[in-house]
């Protein structure tokens, strides 16, 4: 896609605001949030009567370290509810079809959920700088070449009945010991690692090619929760008591430490550490997602039972199950595990059957370890074949909702796949075709773009039987013009390029025998986009895409070009697969 000019900028803009607004709110609240939270406790922290010794000893890595932990609070808290899938699933069936922005939203809790680790990093990164400032200054005011006023700080605590304000006691301290052997110390060293970790093995490489590093790493999650709850309970940073400071005037008698002891003027101050109050903000996530952990266990202890296994084209298998009361709709996803293979690693797959068949169906393409071992155990068996109960486990998390869940509320809808990324749209397609066999069933769906890429021609095989009793159905309803598919192969040899040109004039394609004929190259996108909105002028038209981050950012490109400022007019709205 060339780059817009300035007039097209222009318009683009117009239309992604509508688009994204829900989204741009939700992270303007965000990080308002988390600047508010941040800029408020900065401010108690250096104008507080009460930490005027404090600073005095610490100058203004305090309110760093006290800005940055509460920030931290907020953003521990909001981390576990984007990956909560029932909620999330809840939320989003929650909504009503007016909501479809919201729901929109909710089909990116992941990018949220990245977005808010990143910031935990930012903060924690100045959390812990701020705090190795301090623990210098805490050592340097015991240093016999203090000031007098914070020698006098750093020795309060010496004595019978005096409160410390300085944790480190002594010069002779060695502070990297004072850290670990401490709870706040500890616990932060130990977060901080799990941090490290977690973060490191959350990059595309590590996932996808070691998934049960980044598994296992990911669980060290309860580690830094457990750290995160216990990490104040020390109270390292201490400040002045309220009874001490109605008797104890800090702007007063900081400045005149030879009324130090006298009772009327100057009593000795007292400290005390902030009581924890992490576990406030994160108890109710935790709960929720404790909750969440439970629900995920229970689903995946219900048998599964495989009762047919079929090899298709283009190393793709597709697995029909049945389970006691599974409920889909089209589109959904379901998350499956395989003892046989690894007890930890769950793999997102689109259903591809429809609510209405006696079984629910996925099909997997063998791309990597996971589902080249799963195939090993399918092939052991045969090509296609009834499956016996025991010969293997399969354990089922699921259904969630997913963006084609949506392509029934629009009355124009466009899905666009590209190789296996087709799967989504087979349980939709499929549900339309059982609803135009039941006339009682009534769509507010009355359009349907359906286009599809691959590269080469034997991926169309498994797919186009599904497309062929689609459009005799369809034709036989006198419905043909309800659903308008449109084929490209990108890639094919010189053999193949052959026969399809000395056969190019027959009434149906040579490679899927479907009446409309199969487009060779790259869909011209600006074209079809122009086509359908000038076909539908006054139309809110659903856009759903299942295939490379290439395509979803130039499909959404176009979504935003072709959409009108004017909600009376076409408006085109963007919703992509994410597992």
């Amino acid at each position: 896609m060339k780059p817009l000019r300035r007039s097209e900028r222009v318009q683009s803009l117009c239309g992604w605001l509508p688009n994204e607004a829900v989204g741009i709110n939700v992270v303007v609240i965000w990080l308002g949030l988390n600047a508010l939270l941040f800029v408020n406790i900065f401010l108690l922290y250096s104008n507080s009567d009460a930490y005027i010794y404090t600073r005095i000893i610490l100058g203004p890595g305090l309110a760093w370290a006290r800005a940055s932990a509460m920030c931290l609070n907020l953003n521990c808290m909001l981390i576990l509810l984007p990956v909560s899938r029932n909620l999330i699933s809840f939320l989003r069936g929650s909504c009503t079809h007016h909501q479809g922005a919201l729901r929109r939203q909710l089909d990116k809790s992941i990018t949220f959920h990245r977005m808010v680790s990143y910031l935990i990093v930012v903060h924690t990164i100045i959390h812990v700088v701020a705090h190795l400032f301090n623990i210098k200054r805490y050592h340097e005011g015991q240093s016999h070449e203090a000031q007098e006023l914070l020698m006098t700080l750093s020795s309060l605590g010496k004595n019978i009945n005096e409160s410390y304000l300085n944790p480190i006691r002594t010069y002779d301290t060695d502070t990297t010991k004072e850290v670990l052997i401490s709870v706040p110390g500890l616990s932060g060293v130990i977060m901080t690692v799990v941090l490290i970790l977690m973060i490191t093995s959350s990059t595309k490489v590590i996932r996808k090619s070691f998934y049960e590093i980044f598994w296992f790493t990911h669980h060290l999650f309860v580690v830094f929760f457990i750290g995160l709850v216990v990490h104040g309970v020390g109270g390292i940073v201490r400040g002045q008591t309220s009874p001490s400071l109605s008797k104890h005037n800090a702007s007063y008698c900081k400045d005149h430490l030879y009324e130090w002891g006298n009772v009327s003027m100057c009593p000795l101050p007292e400290f005390a550490g902030n009581k924890p109050v992490t576990w406030r903000w994160v108890i109710v996530p935790l709960i929720i997602y404790i909750c969440e952990r439970i629900l995920r266990y229970y689903r995946s202890m219900k048998t599964v039972v495989i009762t047919k296994v079929v090899t298709h084209p283009s190393d793709v298998i597709e697995v029909q199950m049945k389970k006691k009361d599974f409920r889909m709709e089209p589109g959904q996803y379901v998350y499956l595990q395989c003892p046989q293979i690894s007890h930890f690693e769950w793999h997102p797959f689109t259903l591809t059957s429809a609510p209405e068949d006696d079984y629910f169906s996925v099909h997997v393409r063998v791309v990597g370890d996971w589902t080249n071992a799963l195939k090993e155990i399918f092939l052991a068996q045969g090509k296609c074949f009834k499956m016996t109960p025991d010969f293997i486990k399969i354990a089922l998390d699921g259904p969630y909702g997913s963006a084609s869940t949506d392509v029934f509320d629009y009355r124009i809808s466009i899905c666009i796949a590209a190789g296996i990324g087709v799967t989504p749209f087979a349980s939709v397609l499929k549900s339309i075709w059982y609803k135009c066999c039941d006339p009682s069933k009534k769509m507010k769906l009355q359009k349907i773009y359906f286009f599809w890429i691959c590269r080469d021609t034997s991926a169309f095989e498994w797919f186009a039987d599904l497309l062929h009793s689609l459009e005799v159905q369809l034709t036989e309803k006198g419905k043909r013009h309800f659903l308008s598919y449109h084929i490209f192969l990108t890639g094919w040899s010189d053999i193949e390029a052959a026969h399809i040109a000395l056969h190019c004039d027959e009434k149906r394609d040579v490679i899927t025998g479907l009446q409309q004929k199969t487009f060779y190259g790259r869909p011209n996108w600006n074209a079809e986009f122009r086509r359908i909105a000038d076909s539908h002028p006054c139309s809110n038209i659903g856009v759903f895409s299942c295939g490379p981050k290439s395509l979803s950012r130039t499909l959404s490109k176009l979504c935003n070009y072709f959409s009108s400022a004017d909600p009376r007019r076409v408006h085109f709205h963007y919703n992509k697969e994410r597992f």
